[in-house]
């Protein structure tokens, strides 16, 4: 009996529904934010450590670069919460069809990147 699979998957012609996309951006999130907890540990220690560590903390926040490090940890950490909230109500029982799912995801990244441009307004 001779089977009928695919010798070569094309990865490109697979499309993804958003439910699938959102759970796997969760996941990508989650592992950003274990490298955020390093750098907002340090800098919580460095802004503990004395008065000229507190000045270099807010010397940081003033350039550029450290702003944009803060808005990915701030929006990779909004992400996630979102996310994890629509998979509690999942484990509850809801948005468990395909189409609820698809439109709880959508409506969870749109909200998502409202607050991401909120927060991005808010630290520049």
């Amino acid at each position: 009996m001779k089977k009928q699979r695919p010798v070569n998957l094309d990865l490109t012609t697979i499309k993804m529904h958003p439910s699938a996309n959102a759970s796997i951006l969760h996941r990508v999130s989650g592992v950003i934010m274990v490298f955020a907890i390093g750098i907002l540990l340090w800098t919580l220690s460095l802004s503990l450590s004395s008065a000229e560590g507190f000045a270099q903390i807010q010397a940081f926040l003033d350039g550029f670069l450290f702003k944009f490090i803060l808005f990915g940890i701030i929006s990779a950490l909004t992400f996630h919460i979102l996310m994890g909230v629509r998979h509690l109500f999942m484990d509850s029982g809801y948005f468990e069809e395909l189409a609820s799912g698809n439109a709880s995801a959508k409506f969870a990244m749109a909200l998502w990147f409202v607050l991401t441009v909120v927060v991005g307004v808010w630290l520049w």
